[in-house]
């Protein structure tokens, strides 16, 4: 009974509107309701069913967030981790995955070599011998082949504790389709329920931050994180490709969805949207 009470909801939250303006039939439906005999009992139901739908929502999208973090973290440190930890030590392999790697370790061990060299000029290293210069490197050519050896270890752990985690997440997502059925209702009456300043301030923050004017570099930053996190070459031309790309595919996205949808749900909030953006 409450997930047909939650499918109604959901359909009168995104019904189009007709000849008639939705703020007149609402209206109507506001009197309707009052003079209806039975509207204390349906208040009470809808408000039985608006709690329902809120508390079923909000664990979902708990269990949504904490469930693959959860296998994702296990997975690593209790399965993937050890195995790969074994077969890295018991096999000869490299220590860098890509060149961006060699290319940061070179510029550390670079910038390293300089400090020293700084050092000894202005007299703060008291041994400036040439044994004790190639001893220093060999230390620090050791730390940084350590850093990165588990920098490629762990970043083959995430690939596959990612894939895991991904995989258990679509899962829950397909095996949950009544849940996942009411989170999608709460969100369309949460965000349809809010005024057209709150919708249009939302809008405009929401394209700032991905398809701004500062929105490359942000994009750049996010990029480089997941590369790295992947062990995957920093290429500078894939970076510069998708960041010139991507957001712009998301902006007509973002102006289709208003077009198509937003236009005929609220056009209010629409109008108020263009008055803010200008």
């Amino acid at each position: 009974m409450k997930y047909w009470n939650l499918r109604k909801k959901n359909q009168l939250a995104l019904e189009k509107t007709g000849l008639i303006p939705r703020s007149i039939s609402k209206l109507f439906e506001k009197f309707k309701k009052e003079l209806d005999p039975n509207a204390e009992m349906e208040a009470i139901e809808e408000f039985k069913v608006s709690r329902y739908q809120t508390v079923t929502s909000v664990k979902y999208v708990l269990f949504l967030l904490i469930m693959p973090v959860l296998i994702n973290q296990i997975s690593k440190n209790f399965i993937f981790g050890p195995c790969i930890n074994y077969l890295w030590n018991k096999n000869d392999h490299n220590i860098f995955l890509n060149q961006s790697q060699e290319e940061r370790a070179f510029a550390e061990l670079q910038r390293f070599e300089e400090r020293l060299n700084f050092e000894i000029l202005i007299g703060k290293m008291h041994d400036s011998s040439i044994n004790a210069m190639n001893y220093k490197m060999k230390e620090k050519a050791l730390e940084l082949a350590i850093e990165y050896a588990n920098e490629s270890s762990n970043a083959i752990k995430n690939i596959l504790a990612d894939f895991l985690s991904i995989t258990i997440f679509i899962s829950i997502i397909i095996t949950s389709k009544r849940r996942f059925s009411i989170l999608k209702s709460f969100i369309n009456e949460m965000i349809y329920g809010l005024s057209d300043t709150a919708k249009a301030f939302l809008i405009i923050l929401f394209t700032d931050i991905f398809v701004g004017f500062h929105s490359p570099h942000g994009w750049e930053i996010i990029i480089e994180v997941i590369l790295r996190h992947l062990g995957l070459p920093e290429s500078r031309d894939f970076i510069f490709i998708f960041i010139s790309t991507f957001p712009v595919v998301l902006d007509t996205i973002f102006k289709y969805w208003i077009f198509r949808y937003l236009n005929k749900i609220s056009p209010s909030a629409v109008a108020t949207y263009h008055n803010m953006n200008e």
